[in-house]
């Protein structure tokens, strides 16, 4: 069974922010199931994918929308970290290869096999350490269909408002596999990928990278992208009658960013606006945490048939182009977040996912206060807190399947949004921002002082961050970490006066070390606690104003949050059993 997947700041924050309508969007018919193989993403990787860098993909695609099919050829170049006489890639069986060669020399069927999604390529003559090996695959068919994009991934084959094709994958939570034969992991990235799509000449596709060229091929024309180092979900296809807005950014770092903005024809207006909103966009996260990693390609956004996705330089845009009370498009702003967190820093194992949505969702009340200030800052961390549910650990400390996190019955969902958000929150109090911002560029760049064209994309774990953290302040922030990711419950803050002393303790899972401090006013004074082992005490005689944390610096139990949302699934329960 697929297992629901609630991506991008969840539908909860698209219905208050707007409901979003598009044009028809094809039904999928009945279709064959995904393997279990197929449906997963991530995991433990395997030996001998372990064993392969993965070096160049060329990608060639043409679609037929009437039939939803794919005919596709992908020429795939790997090096041999150590030796190896198989090729381990994954794709899914539902589409059918016709022809696989390795090294030019066509293989007999007897050669591969693809049972389950797991296509086993036996090499002519093992790989020695660092030898080369290409492998060309021919296939096709009909390419798996999204029900719901993205909170479940696959091809959305709609139509515009005047019947056109439109047509767009989102493939995080399956994986690439669902489209293109790669290693479906988060360390499957390529170096460099040329993407090369057909489409009729009253159409255009736009994609990841550079365009290289548009070869005209008589009632067709084929766009060949290039992009370096992408994140295997973030390479999509994107096929429709588009318009493009064309702009440059002149970054504080001497380059010049292009900008472009594929959208709908008739959607000029909207277009121009969302648009507008990509100078100070770029700023922001310059200023805040480093230079645009792909400002030698672009920086991209493509009107979709589904809400969105951090398509790397071309981030698929669904949103409606709705005015919001914040000043700006949020999805295109927590999209845009992810060209740092994920696409630029990737998270070595879905179990660290946090890396790339717990920052990326803080880039929002972070941006609201670089525009305005205080109020849009606090306003969305307190929407961003009431959908908090703690039921798991946001990291487990093991390789998990995408699934895993993502689902909300067995797995933290949607807390490694909000939850790591609010955490973040949390530090950048308690360590400053000098601190903060300096461990978030190492972070996002593997060095302080990121420059254009001295970084390059690369992974990161949970435990890298923490190291990093220690290493900027100079101090042990481990029980810090331990509480807020590797617990589900909350801290909370338990008081009790006796005479006129007020004491405050934290209470802890599993009676960690907690020395958070916190501020207290009493009267019209605020003192901080520095909570040494835990506790401390501050005079406040019965009677006197007594608030805890005034300045909401600290993640911690409050049961009203808990009280809310319940009362909510009740009100929910009572709406949809009065509709049936």
């Amino acid at each position: 069974m697929t297992t629901p997947r609630l991506r991008l700041l969840t539908l909860a924050l698209c219905v208050a922010l707007g409901s979003v309508a598009h044009a028809d969007e094809a039904k999928p018919a009945s279709q064959p199931p995904l393997t279990e193989q197929t449906q997963r993403s991530g995991g433990t990787l395997p030996a001998e994918q372990a064993r392969l860098h993965f070096e160049h993909a060329e990608l060639h695609f043409s679609m037929d929308p009437a039939q939803q099919t794919l005919d596709a050829m992908a020429r795939l170049t790997f090096s041999a970290r150590e030796a190896t006489g198989v090729l381990l890639l994954d794709l899914d069986h539902n589409l059918a290869i016709s022809k696989l060669a390795v090294d030019g020399k066509t293989l007999d069927a007897s050669q591969w096999s693809n049972p389950d999604g797991r296509l086993r390529i036996q090499l002519p003559k093992p790989l020695a350490k660092g030898g080369k090996a290409t492998v060309e695959i021919h296939y096709g068919g009909k390419p798996h269909v999204a029900k719901k994009a993205p909170w479940d991934g696959g091809f959305v084959w709609a139509k515009t408002d005047d019947g056109q094709p439109w047509i767009a994958t989102a493939v995080e939570g399956e994986g690439c596999d669902l489209f293109w034969p790669c290693i479906d992991h988060p360390q499957g990235k390529p170096d460099l990928v040329d993407t090369y799509i057909t489409v009729p000449k009253s159409l255009a596709a736009p994609g990841n990278g550079v365009l290289v060229d548009i070869k005209d091929e008589g009632n067709t024309h084929t766009y060949h992208w290039r992009a370096k180092h992408p994140t295997t979900y973030a390479i999509s296809i994107n096929i429709g009658p588009f318009e493009v807005i064309k702009g440059d950014y002149h970054s504080r770092y001497g380059n010049t960013i292009p900008m472009q903005m594929w959208y709908l024809r008739g959607h000029e207006a909207q277009a121009k606006q969302l648009f507008g909103e990509f100078p100070r966009m770029l700023d922001f996260f310059e200023q805040e945490i480093g230079p645009y990693p792909f400002g030698d390609e672009k920086m991209g956004v493509v009107e979709t048939p589904h809400l969105g996705m951090e398509h790397q330089t071309i981030n698929a845009y669904g949103n409606g182009y709705p005015r919001s009370e914040y000043g700006f498009d949020w999805l295109l702003q927590h999209e845009f977040s992810h060209e740092w967190f994920g696409n630029q820093v990737t998270n070595a194992d879905w179990d660290d996912m946090w890396i790339h949505e717990g920052f990326g969702t803080y880039m929002q009340p972070l941006y609201g206060q670089y525009l305005y200030g205080d109020m849009p800052y606090f306003s969305m961390l307190q929407n961003e807190r009431s959908m908090v549910k703690n039921a798991y650990p946001i990291v487990a400390g093991r390789s998990q399947y995408e699934e895993e996190v993502y689902d909300a019955q067995h797995g933290p969902g949607n807390d490694i949004y909000y939850k790591g958000s609010l955490m973040l929150h949390t530090l950048r109090q308690l360590i400053g921002d000098q601190a903060f911002f300096e461990s978030t560029r190492r972070l996002v760049y593997g060095r302080p002082d990121p420059k254009p064209g001295n970084f390059t994309p690369h992974y990161a774990t949970t435990h890298d961050f923490i190291d990093i953290v220690n290493q900027v302040t100079g101090r042990n922030l481990n029980w810090f970490f331990d509480v807020y990711l590797y617990e589900s419950a909350l801290p909370a803050l338990e008081t009790r006066q006796d005479g006129n002393t007020l004491h405050v303790q934290w209470r802890v899972p599993h009676d960690k070390p907690f020395p958070l401090p916190v501020d207290v006013q009493v009267g019209d004074k605020v003192i901080t606690l520095p909570m040494t082992n835990g506790e401390g005490s501050v005079e406040a005689p019965a009677g006197t104003l007594v608030i805890l944390d005034p300045r909401s610096k600290l993640l911690r139990d409050l049961p009203h949050f808990a009280e809310y949302q319940q009362w909510k699934k009740e009100q929910a329960e009572k709406k949809a059993k009065a509709a049936k």
